[in-house]
């Protein structure tokens, strides 16, 4: 992951949503249907890694994309979750 990138998230936001073939907009109306209103220009800057993510818009991501929150993350960061889970 690049330094200049502002979350971890991003390209695996990109990839889920064109797993379900939805556009950016698409997506972006998705998630304010279920309550969160979040314009197609900032899910952009989302997956592009310019804008930061709160722990309150993972979640809403997770529920949107119907995904466990670690699936969120890079699969380098995923075995950090599973250990916790363990301990």
């Amino acid at each position: 992951m690049p330094k200049h990138t502002q979350n971890a998230i991003g390209p695996q936001l990109a990839r889920h949503r064109n797993s379900l073939s939805m556009s950016q907009a698409d997506f972006s109306a998705h998630c304010q249907r279920l309550g969160w209103d979040i314009s197609r220009e900032t899910l952009a800057k989302i997956e592009s890694g310019i804008r930061c993510v709160t722990d309150v818009e993972l979640t809403q991501i997770s529920k949107a994309l119907k995904i466990p929150i670690p699936s969120l993350f890079p699969a380098s960061n995923q075995y950090l979750f599973l250990n916790e889970r363990k301990s």
